[in-house]
């Protein structure tokens, strides 16, 4: 059955279902959602968590095998599968079709997707994983809902800010709702009284680290690959985590690679970036990469940050923010590998 997001916790108290997905395109919202799901199982025994990553050549017996594994302490457990690409192929789809005829008691699947393509929401394993749990679809916020999503979160955090305060940290985030989450928690310590006004949310929202990740990015965009690889440098320092950089990154290429597309069956580049999901202030940076990379060194790097992924999780072995340095320099405009290399890279 399909769930609301905004309902999802109402529905676990009353009946934790066997089966649950989640599917979407924003990680904010579907990070929530899935603590949603685990802290409604921890609380009902569910004690233990497995996680698979369901990429490339993965063996899905693993996930058959642990299901019907009897645990040595009697544990109930959360097996998380993680299918990025949104397309589980013949075996894996085999696989989850076996779960949903054979659920077992003592264990919770929950099935983490990206946005989905028609095919897969009419596809026959999804419907079996409908028909046994529960799909929570995890729709985008526009930038026509971007302020009422934010003074929303605002009053979550028993904090009263004004139309004005609210446009200001829309404008600011633009779009990024980890963002604006970010700036609401930055709030919280802040805003002592509870109140914000407009001066107060500029002063708060200009006070950012010294190397800000938007302007890592942006940088990125604009092609200034030295000063992008000092920001870089900068973010490692100051201690943080190289799967949000990685994830800013990679929402970018993902823009720069569909932009591409369209341009190359003959759309206007301002439409193709609109279209895209790039803001109108944004264009201009977006039309300069656009026109720097072209569409296969945008997928090459597309394939990198994969590869990078693929070294956070562990399942290969990978100097992490060497090649994201790689990554950035490529990215950025200064190829740093040859494409020889960066194939080696890849397989590896």
């Amino acid at each position: 059955m399909k769930i609301r997001a905004e309902q999802l916790q109402d529905q676990i108290k009353k009946q934790l279902l066997p089966v649950y997905v989640i599917s979407g395109g924003d990680p904010l919202l579907t990070q929530e959602v899935a603590d949603t799901i685990r802290g409604g199982a921890r609380a009902q025994g569910f004690t233990e968590r497995d996680i698979f990553h369901a990429e490339g050549n993965f063996d899905w017996n693993q996930i058959l095998n642990e299901s019907s594994a009897l645990s040595l302490f009697s544990d109930k457990k959360i097996l998380e599968i993680r299918i990025t690409t949104g397309k589980p192929g013949d075996k894996g789809a085999a696989a989850l079709n076996e779960l949903c005829a054979n659920p077992n008691p003592d264990n919770l699947v929950l099935v983490i997707l990206p946005k989905l393509e028609r095919s897969a929401q009419n596809s026959k394993w999804m419907k079996n994983l409908e028909a046994a749990g529960g799909h929570i679809q995890v729709w985008p916020v526009d930038a026509k809902q971007m302020p009422r999503w934010i003074q929303q979160r605002l009053r979550s955090a028993n904090i009263n800010a004004s139309q004005e305060a609210v446009q200001i940290l829309a404008d600011r985030v633009e779009g990024n709702l980890l963002a604006a989450v970010q700036e609401i928690e930055k709030l919280k310590l802040l805003a002592t009284d509870g109140t914000v006004d407009g001066n107060t949310m500029s002063s708060v929202v200009a006070d950012s680290a010294r190397y800000n990740l938007f302007e890592f990015v942006d940088k990125i965009l604009i092609g200034d690959a030295q000063s992008a690889a000092r920001s870089l440098r900068g973010l490692q320092n100051e201690g943080t985590d190289a799967i949000p950089l990685l994830w800013a990154i990679t929402r970018e290429l993902r823009i720069l690679v569909k932009a591409s597309d369209l341009v190359a069956g003959g759309e206007h580049s301002d439409w193709a970036l609109k279209n895209s999901g790039v803001w109108e202030k944004r264009l201009p940076l977006f039309k300069g990469a656009l026109q720097r990379l072209r569409p296969a060194h945008l997928r090459m790097l597309l394939r990198q940050a994969g590869a990078i992924d693929r070294g956070i999780k562990g399942m290969r072995d990978a100097d992490v923010w060497d090649e994201l340095a790689t990554l950035v320099l490529s990215f950025a405009g200064s190829q740093t590998l040859q494409p020889g290399n960066i194939k080696i890279l890849l397989q590896n």
